[in-house]
Protein backbone atom coordinates (compact mmCIF):
# COMPACT_ATOMS: atom_id res chain seq x y z
CA UNK A 1 0.00 0.00 0.00
CA UNK A 2 1.00 3.87 -0.86
CA UNK A 3 0.75 6.78 1.29
CA UNK A 4 -1.00 9.98 0.22
CA UNK A 5 2.43 11.39 -1.28
CA UNK A 6 2.33 8.35 -3.49
CA UNK A 7 5.62 6.93 -1.93
CA UNK A 8 5.67 3.18 -0.62
CA UNK A 9 4.97 2.86 2.57
CA UNK A 10 6.03 -0.12 5.25
CA UNK A 11 2.83 -1.92 4.80
CA UNK A 12 4.04 -3.70 1.59
CA UNK A 13 1.89 -7.15 1.69
CA UNK A 14 -1.24 -6.36 3.25
CA UNK A 15 -3.55 -8.78 0.81
CA UNK A 16 -2.83 -11.40 -0.94
CA UNK A 17 -5.04 -10.80 -3.85
CA UNK A 18 -2.07 -10.29 -6.44
CA UNK A 19 -3.41 -9.75 -9.68
CA UNK A 20 -2.59 -9.21 -13.49
CA UNK A 21 -5.15 -7.10 -14.95
CA UNK A 22 -5.57 -5.52 -18.62
CA UNK A 23 -4.64 -2.12 -19.49
CA UNK A 24 -7.66 -1.33 -20.64
CA UNK A 25 -11.43 -2.67 -19.46
CA UNK A 26 -14.71 -1.25 -20.92
CA UNK A 27 -13.57 2.18 -20.44
CA UNK A 28 -12.61 2.79 -16.96
CA UNK A 29 -9.91 4.65 -16.06
CA UNK A 30 -7.73 5.10 -12.25
CA UNK A 31 -6.03 7.13 -11.23
CA UNK A 32 -2.48 5.45 -10.18
CA UNK A 33 -1.99 5.16 -6.39
CA UNK A 34 -5.21 7.08 -6.21
CA UNK A 35 -5.97 7.63 -2.28
CA UNK A 36 -7.31 4.67 -0.18
CA UNK A 37 -6.58 2.01 -3.07
CA UNK A 38 -4.18 -0.63 -3.60
CA UNK A 39 -0.73 -0.02 -5.59
CA UNK A 40 -0.71 -0.46 -9.20
CA UNK A 41 2.32 -2.32 -10.78
CA UNK A 42 2.72 -2.54 -14.41
CA UNK A 43 4.68 -5.82 -15.90
CA UNK A 44 6.74 -6.45 -19.17
CA UNK A 45 4.06 -9.17 -20.02
CA UNK A 46 2.47 -11.83 -17.87
CA UNK A 47 5.05 -14.29 -17.44
CA UNK A 48 7.08 -11.10 -15.37
CA UNK A 49 4.01 -10.87 -13.34
CA UNK A 50 3.59 -14.24 -12.13
CA UNK A 51 7.31 -14.48 -11.66
CA UNK A 52 6.18 -11.86 -9.37
CA UNK A 53 3.38 -14.40 -7.84
CA UNK A 54 0.08 -12.77 -9.35
CA UNK A 55 -2.52 -14.50 -11.41
CA UNK A 56 -5.43 -13.52 -13.91
CA UNK A 57 -7.74 -11.22 -12.46
CA UNK A 58 -11.41 -12.63 -12.43
CA UNK A 59 -12.92 -9.14 -13.42
CA UNK A 60 -10.97 -8.30 -16.42
CA UNK A 61 -9.55 -11.22 -17.45
CA UNK A 62 -12.47 -13.66 -16.59
CA UNK A 63 -11.70 -16.68 -19.27
CA UNK A 64 -7.88 -16.54 -18.49
CA UNK A 65 -8.55 -17.00 -15.11
CA UNK A 66 -10.54 -19.40 -14.96
CA UNK A 67 -8.35 -21.56 -17.31
CA UNK A 68 -5.37 -21.17 -15.27
CA UNK A 69 -7.71 -21.95 -12.30
CA UNK A 70 -8.77 -24.94 -14.12
CA UNK A 71 -5.28 -26.39 -14.69
CA UNK A 72 -4.36 -25.17 -10.95
CA UNK A 73 -7.60 -27.56 -9.66
CA UNK A 74 -6.08 -30.47 -12.14
CA UNK A 75 -2.65 -29.96 -10.85
CA UNK A 76 -2.31 -29.09 -7.00
CA UNK A 77 -6.11 -29.91 -5.97
CA UNK A 78 -8.69 -32.12 -6.61
CA UNK A 79 -9.69 -31.55 -10.23
CA UNK A 80 -11.81 -28.94 -9.21
CA UNK A 81 -11.63 -25.36 -10.70
CA UNK A 82 -9.89 -24.14 -7.73
CA UNK A 83 -11.24 -20.74 -5.88
CA UNK A 84 -9.43 -17.66 -5.67
CA UNK A 85 -8.45 -17.51 -2.65
CA UNK A 86 -6.89 -20.49 -2.71
CA UNK A 87 -5.21 -19.14 -5.47
CA UNK A 88 -4.05 -16.51 -3.48
CA UNK A 89 -2.94 -18.31 -0.42
CA UNK A 90 -0.90 -21.13 -2.14
CA UNK A 91 1.02 -18.06 -3.98
CA UNK A 92 1.46 -15.75 -1.23
CA UNK A 93 3.26 -18.80 0.65
CA UNK A 94 5.52 -18.98 -2.41
CA UNK A 95 6.63 -15.44 -2.72
CA UNK A 96 8.94 -14.62 0.28
CA UNK A 97 11.08 -16.43 2.00
CA UNK A 98 11.19 -16.41 6.01
CA UNK A 99 13.57 -13.96 5.83
CA UNK A 100 11.35 -11.51 3.52
CA UNK A 101 13.07 -12.09 0.72
CA UNK A 102 11.95 -13.19 -2.64
CA UNK A 103 11.59 -17.17 -2.77
CA UNK A 104 13.83 -18.81 -5.35
CA UNK A 105 14.92 -22.73 -6.18
CA UNK A 106 17.27 -24.37 -8.47
CA UNK A 107 16.10 -25.94 -11.63
CA UNK A 108 17.35 -26.88 -15.01
CA UNK A 109 16.39 -25.72 -17.97
CA UNK A 110 15.34 -28.76 -19.55
CA UNK A 111 12.76 -29.24 -16.77
CA UNK A 112 11.08 -25.45 -17.27
CA UNK A 113 8.17 -24.59 -19.33
CA UNK A 114 7.99 -21.63 -21.82
CA UNK A 115 6.88 -18.70 -19.38
CA UNK A 116 9.18 -19.42 -16.57
CA UNK A 117 11.66 -16.71 -15.24
CA UNK A 118 15.13 -17.25 -13.84
CA UNK A 119 18.06 -15.90 -12.60
CA UNK A 120 21.76 -16.23 -13.96
CA UNK A 121 24.78 -13.92 -12.94
CA UNK A 122 24.21 -12.62 -15.86
CA UNK A 123 20.61 -11.47 -15.60
CA UNK A 124 16.95 -12.09 -15.55
CA UNK A 125 15.46 -14.71 -18.22
CA UNK A 126 12.56 -15.89 -19.70
CA UNK A 127 12.40 -19.58 -20.69
CA UNK A 128 11.26 -20.34 -24.13
CA UNK A 129 11.07 -23.39 -26.08
CA UNK A 130 14.10 -24.31 -23.58
CA UNK A 131 16.45 -21.28 -24.63
CA UNK A 132 16.87 -18.47 -22.26
CA UNK A 133 15.76 -14.70 -23.88
CA UNK A 134 17.46 -11.59 -21.74
CA UNK A 135 15.03 -9.15 -19.82
CA UNK A 136 14.55 -5.97 -19.90
CA UNK A 137 12.38 -3.48 -18.91
CA UNK A 138 11.87 -2.59 -22.78
CA UNK A 139 11.43 -6.52 -24.19
CA UNK A 140 13.32 -9.25 -24.05
CA UNK A 141 16.76 -9.63 -25.87
CA UNK A 142 18.94 -12.26 -28.09
CA UNK A 143 18.54 -15.74 -26.63
CA UNK A 144 21.69 -17.54 -24.32
CA UNK A 145 23.08 -20.22 -24.46
CA UNK A 146 22.54 -22.63 -21.38
CA UNK A 147 24.57 -25.61 -20.17
CA UNK A 148 21.75 -28.24 -19.56
CA UNK A 149 23.17 -28.69 -16.36
CA UNK A 150 23.34 -25.53 -15.01
CA UNK A 151 21.23 -24.83 -11.88
CA UNK A 152 19.52 -22.18 -12.83
CA UNK A 153 17.50 -19.47 -9.85
CA UNK A 154 13.69 -19.98 -10.90
CA UNK A 155 11.78 -16.72 -10.06
CA UNK A 156 8.36 -17.87 -11.15
CA UNK A 157 6.43 -19.71 -7.77
CA UNK A 158 6.46 -24.17 -8.40
CA UNK A 159 3.22 -24.00 -8.50
CA UNK A 160 2.56 -21.53 -11.34
CA UNK A 161 5.72 -23.39 -13.22
CA UNK A 162 3.21 -26.67 -12.42
CA UNK A 163 0.08 -24.85 -14.57
CA UNK A 164 2.69 -23.78 -17.15
CA UNK A 165 3.73 -27.62 -17.44
CA UNK A 166 0.36 -28.57 -18.06
CA UNK A 167 -0.92 -26.45 -20.53
CA UNK A 168 -1.04 -22.43 -19.15
CA UNK A 169 0.59 -20.43 -22.29
CA UNK A 170 1.24 -17.07 -20.59
CA UNK A 171 1.29 -13.66 -22.89
CA UNK A 172 4.64 -12.29 -23.59
CA UNK A 173 5.73 -9.33 -24.76
CA UNK A 174 6.40 -9.30 -28.48
CA UNK A 175 9.83 -8.84 -28.49
CA UNK A 176 10.06 -12.48 -27.11
CA UNK A 177 7.52 -13.58 -29.62
CA UNK A 178 10.09 -12.02 -32.81
CA UNK A 179 13.02 -13.84 -31.56
CA UNK A 180 11.61 -17.26 -31.98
Amino acid sequence: MHRPDKTLGPRRWVTKQWITCKLSFKGRWREVMGPDSYTELFFLDEATSFAAGHRPCYECRRSDANYFAEIWGDVHGNGDRAKAIRLDNALHDERLTPEGRKAVYPAKIRDLPTGTMVKRVDGTHLVLGGRLLRWAPDGYQAAVVADPEENLEVLTPRSTVEVFKAGYDPDLHETALALV
